[in-house]
């Protein structure tokens, strides 16, 4: 029996039966995920989509809802009272008689953490201000704004359908102790067995221990490594690279990689290397706003892309790659009539070639 401080793991472990790694999960066709929910929240921003609706709340994990898309992703924390809650920042930022002071969002309570922003009953709650990477303090302005909320919220309150791919979020500059990281997965892992029902669920993590630890702790559902793909450099090695991802799903058993889009282009050699060890390959990032960059990514072999901008690229996905008939031939370039769609490119082998050792370099630039 596995436990750590008292608590038994044999629940985890047992929950699920054992799978390998290529049926733990059947992707999608093409998969398409809402980033944060209906899009992540840029406050400065001149684009109004990009501040339309408070990304990781319930409001911005339905809109994303009504449109065609597989799962939404967001970011999990666990506060210092163990309850997992949905933030992306390590820290949040508040202003109180014009002194502004940042907490850490592990070192809060739960009732701490949803005192900030709008409440549920209506009435105003602490400020909420957001640091932007270049070190600017903003006023967390958004034209619909909603409370903060809690992974069980999110459980209860979103649509049964749409999966979640939950991050399992960690502070890039701190070196976890096994003992933490468990503790923080198995208040997750209790909380995804209590109230998941039916609902697809995929765990991803930039934190290399904490996926390989959420593997062994439950086989139920797929793990994927999160990755720069080598676009930043970490003192953790296997965090700097594909290849380095690979070897990690490899030794822990995991299911797949999630690419800053940057890192494929840069390296589209990779793409095969991914599909020779029988992983799934997935992107995020700014690229994947672009509905070319995404149609060149289905050609390439990726399975799917998180995306801010929800509405637009669903409706490129449905112009450019699906087919108009369900159960229609495995590839679209195949078949009558009936499955050319608008505005769909069309590339010989050659021009494809000419492509991917075209794009590495323009992605340098």
């Amino acid at each position: 029996m596995f436990s750590w401080c008292g608590l038994d793991f044999s629940f985890f472990l047992s929950a699920g039966v054992e799978m390998n790694r290529a049926a733990t999960f059947k992707m999608p066709k093409f998969m398409v995920a809402g980033h944060r929910g209906n899009g992540m929240n840029v406050l400065q921003s001149t684009d109004g989509r990009m501040k339309e609706i408070k990304e990781n709340s319930i409001m911005s994990f339905n809109s994303a809802a009504k449109h065609p898309i597989d799962f939404i992703e967001f970011d999990v924390q666990v506060t210092k009272d163990d309850c997992p809650v949905i933030f992306h920042d390590n820290f949040i930022l508040s202003e109180d008689n014009g002194t502004i002071f940042e907490k850490r969002v592990t070192e809060l309570c739960l009732s701490e953490f949803l005192c900030f922003g709008p409440q549920k009953e209506g009435r105003a709650g602490k400020s909420l201000l957001r640091k932007t990477k270049e070190g600017k303090i903003l006023e967390w302005n958004v034209e619909k704004d909603d409370s903060l909320c809690t992974l069980q919220d999110a459980f209860q309150q979103v649509e049964s359908s749409l999966g979640f791919n939950i991050e399992l979020k960690f502070d890039d500059h701190i070196v976890y102790q096994q003992d933490y990281l468990i503790r923080v997965l198995q208040a997750i892992l209790q909380v995804v067995f209590d109230h998941g029902k039916d609902r697809p669920v995929i765990f991803s993590s930039f934190q290399p221990d904490a996926a390989l630890l959420v593997r062994k702790l439950q086989s139920t559902f797929p793990v994927y490594f999160l990755t720069n793909g080598g676009t930043e450099i970490f003192y953790d090695a296997r965090r700097n690279s594909l290849e380095e991802a690979i070897k990690v799903c490899l030794e822990g058993g995991l299911q797949g990689i999630v690419s800053e889009v940057k890192g494929v282009f840069r390296n589209p050699g990779a793409v095969n290397k991914i599909k020779d060890a029988k992983l799934s390959l997935l992107t995020y990032g700014k690229l994947n706003n672009v509905s070319e960059a995404v149609y060149m990514q289905h050609l390439m072999g990726i399975d799917g892309v998180i995306v801010d901008l929800v509405q637009e690229i669903t409706e490129a996905v449905s112009d450019l790659i699906k087919p108009s008939k369900m159960g229609e031939a495995e590839s679209l370039a195949e078949g009558d009539g009936e499955m050319e769609v608008k505005s769909k490119p069309q590339f010989s082998q050659m021009e494809l070639s000419f492509l991917l050792k075209l794009i590495p370099e323009l992605i340098q630039l």
